[in-house]
């Protein structure tokens, strides 16, 4: 089971807009280094919405190849039309991924059984472990708490990224999971409180720019150490909101280059962070410590 802090990576891009190859290979090296326990690429944070197939491909490709099996490489496979979910489920599976992320299919709405038989088809077109995304806030389609948990029953489907931020949820599925069916948060505010329940990590936004930080505090939320991760969490309490004070991953991408590891281009239709933006990453980066 992979555990801990996991990284939902941003891609970066050059002057002529294309994938950044050695920025990648840096942001790879810097959660190494930093100790982040695993790195989702080509998800949301990602941009997988405007990139290419091949594109999707040859970052997951490059990532493998950069990490060296040091830490492992969730690839973000979803789509809202089965086929094509299961084909880039497929693609990241000769890609070298250790894992596949599979968000929800967004837009059509499908039922709970919809669902069950959308993921069902993206499993068996993989032998890697399958972690569900429910992440209802961009896709409108909720994975019920009782699907997750039918869906928990099929061998290589082995967890969910709950990005809910309803602890209560959180809380029935790890009551009622099976063995081996790992619960991470994708709600940077809420994943401390998810941990101590018994959590296995979070797919984070604020790893990006505070690995470190966000590494050792799961780890001690992890640990039922709450004390030591409140300490920490608090000191992160303005990266978990104001990442998001514009879309995703706009302000991120803004503070990673300002940290010089990166530029800040997003794809259309993301546009450069505010003017207001930046003063509100730059005072939560400052009381996190991240120096930029």
């Amino acid at each position: 089971m992979i555990r801990g802090s996991i990284v939902a990576l941003v891609t970066p891009f050059n002057t002529a807009g294309a994938v950044d190859y050695d920025a990648l290979q840096r942001l790879v090296e810097f959660h190494v280094s930093e100790g982040t326990h695993a790195i989702v690429v080509v998800g949301t944070t990602g941009e997988s919405a405007t990139l290419s197939h091949s594109e999707d491909s040859d970052v997951i490709k490059a990532t493998v190849e950069y990490v060296a099996g040091r830490i492992p490489v969730i690839a973000g496979a979803g789509s809202n039309s089965t086929a094509e979910a299961c084909q880039l489920t497929e693609a990241a599976t000769e890609a070298g991924a250790d894992a596949i992320l599979s968000v929800a299919p967004y837009y059509n709405k499908p039922p709970q059984s919809g669902l069950l038989a959308h993921f069902k088809a993206v499993a068996s077109s993989s032998h890697l472990p399958i972690i569900l995304y429910n992440v209802p806030g961009r896709t409108v389609t909720d994975i019920a708490d009782d699907t997750t948990l039918e869906l928990a029953q099929v061998p290589n489907i082995s967890g969910i990224k709950d990005a809910t931020g309803n602890l209560e949820r959180a809380q029935y599925i790890l009551k009622n999971r099976p063995d081996g069916f790992a619960v991470y948060s994708g709600d940077d505010p809420t994943a401390m409180e998810l941990c101590l329940l018994g959590g296995d990590g979070d797919i984070s936004v604020t790893a990006n720019v505070a690995p470190r930080l966000m590494s050792r505090m799961i780890e001690y939320a992890m640990g039922g150490h709450r004390v030591q991760a409140e300490v920490l969490n608090h000191q992160l309490q303005g990266l978990h909101s104001k990442l998001f004070v514009e879309s995703n991953p706009i302000p991120s991408k803004w503070a990673l280059a300002e940290m010089g590891l990166m530029r800040a281009d997003c794809r259309l239709p993301l546009v450069p962070l505010s003017t207001e933006g930046e003063i509100a990453v730059r005072e939560a980066c400052n009381q996190a410590g991240v120096h930029l």
